[in-house]
Order: structure tokens, then sequence, then C-alpha cells
């Protein structure tokens, strides 16, 4: 069974965080504090840019970096 894809355009960014942690510094850096949020089981990448006014593809390619960095 495979498990969640991080460029799924339909993936809640609660499973988001529990997947790939390190891509909670990405949304603080863009002062976005959706890890926190109660509506993070439902809302996706692509809501979260549209609702801070981010470029979802460029916002999801510092994602990928994130997690290709590890922690710090």
């Amino acid at each position: 069974m495979c498990g969640p894809k991080m460029d799924d355009p339909n993936l809640p960014l609660r499973l988001l965080f529990d997947h790939w942690p390190d891509t909670a510094a990405v949304f603080l850096a863009h002062r976005m504090f959706c890890f926190g949020c109660p509506i993070a089981p439902f809302h996706t990448v692509v809501e979260a840019c549209a609702e801070y006014s981010l470029d979802d593809v460029t916002f999801r390619a510092e994602l990928r970096a994130a997690v290709a960095l590890g922690p710090e």
C-alpha cells in the first residue's frame, strides 16, 4: 500500500505535517500557522496558499526542499 504523496493537490495539511514534519518550518517562514489550526485536517496546500496569496507552485517547491534538506 502506498502512502500519501506530497504533491497531491487534495492532501490535507494534517497528513502533510504528520508525514513530513519538516514542512512546518516553511509555513512558519511565511507566517502561516496552519499546523496549529483546527482546519488543517480539511485544508490543502493549494487552499492555504490561496488564503495567504502565495504562489502554490513556488510554495510546493519550498516544501520539497525542506524535506530534502531534513532537520537542520
